[in-house]
């Protein structure tokens, strides 16, 4: 499985960014892979950011609730990450990832990995 993450960049803090998840590769159809957004700030461990389901169920860290959302569109093969109100701490490189079996904030849980994308968020 083959990952790209894109739709980084720069804002000033309170706005708004939409990160892309494109993919190919699969053994099946995507739809019944989980995937997850992770995120790793200079010197940080990588840390989930949410993850969703085949079945589009999708779970959250306590610091992103209410601010980012997740969905996919199994269709065009592309999995997004909608993130308001973010803040300088949201700072961070994004990187999606797939795994054939539950939705998991758990790094160690992936094995797909895609190269991430830059997220800075600074007035």
């Amino acid at each position: 499985v083959q990952l790209q993450a894109s739709g980084g960049g720069l804002v000033q803090p309170g706005g708004s960014l939409r990160l892309s998840c494109t993919g190919s590769g699969y053994s099946s159809s995507q739809a019944f892979y989980s995937f997850g957004w992770f995120r790793q700030a200079p010197g940080e461990e990588r840390e989930g950011v949410a993850c969703i389901s085949s079945s589009k169920r999708a779970d959250y860290v306590e610091s992103v609730k209410g601010r980012f959302t997740i969905s996919r569109d199994n269709a065009k093969r592309i999995v997004y990450l909608q993130m308001n109100s973010l803040q300088p701490e949201d700072t961070a490189i994004y990187y999606c990832a797939a795994r054939g079996r539950a939705c998991s904030t758990v790094a160690n849980d992936y094995v797909h990995w895609g190269q991430g994308t830059q997220v800075t968020v600074s007035s």
